[in-house]
């Protein structure tokens, strides 16, 4: 039943919490507002969003947002010495990343988490699932940027998502 209700409670918290916030008040109209768009927004649009996992493996999560923050800083650096440094022949290419992970969900957050480090970004995926388009800045070896991603993010992924799906 309560996932009837709040199929997703997380969204409805941040629904509530950042209403609240733009209004810049907690009165009782205002709460009243928030607790209604928090409750009808998820109900009304569950139908679009992929089904989450059940239960979650939060220190391996935290280590993945760890890691992510951290590329994604180093990343910023690589593309502005990229950018700004001595002229260079950039390579950018598009490159077919082969998906291992199979729920949507999944596949969702690895193409965020792609498009969130600077220097590549997630174009496309295959209607059967089973690839991602994927545009780098500066490509060198795509193979080397496909076990990077595997390595570093899909995997990941897979033990803190998929497998804990039932």
């Amino acid at each position: 039943m309560p996932d009837r209700v709040f199929p997703h409670p997380w969204l409805s918290v941040s629904l509530l919490i950042g209403w609240l916030l733009l209004m810049n008040s907690v009165s009782f109209g205002n709460l009243i507002m928030a607790a209604l768009l928090a409750c009808l927004i998820p109900w009304l649009t569950h139908v679009f969003w992929p089904r989450s996992p059940h239960r979650l493996r939060f220190g391996q999560l935290l280590v993945f947002v760890c890691r992510v923050l951290s590329d994604i800083l180093l990343a910023n650096l690589q593309v502005a010495r990229l950018i700004l440094g001595p002229r260079r022949q950039l390579r950018p290419a598009f490159v077919h990343y082969p998906l291992q992970l199979q729920q949507d969900f999944s596949i969702s957050v690895l193409a965020s988490t792609i498009s969130l480090t600077p220097g590549t970004v997630s174009a496309d995926i295959s209607p059967d699932r089973s690839t991602l388009l994927i545009h780098g800045l500066d490509v060198g070896d795509e193979q080397a940027l496909i076990d990077h991603i595997r390595q570093r993010y899909e995997e990941p992924i897979r033990e803190i998502f998929e497998c804990s799906t039932p």
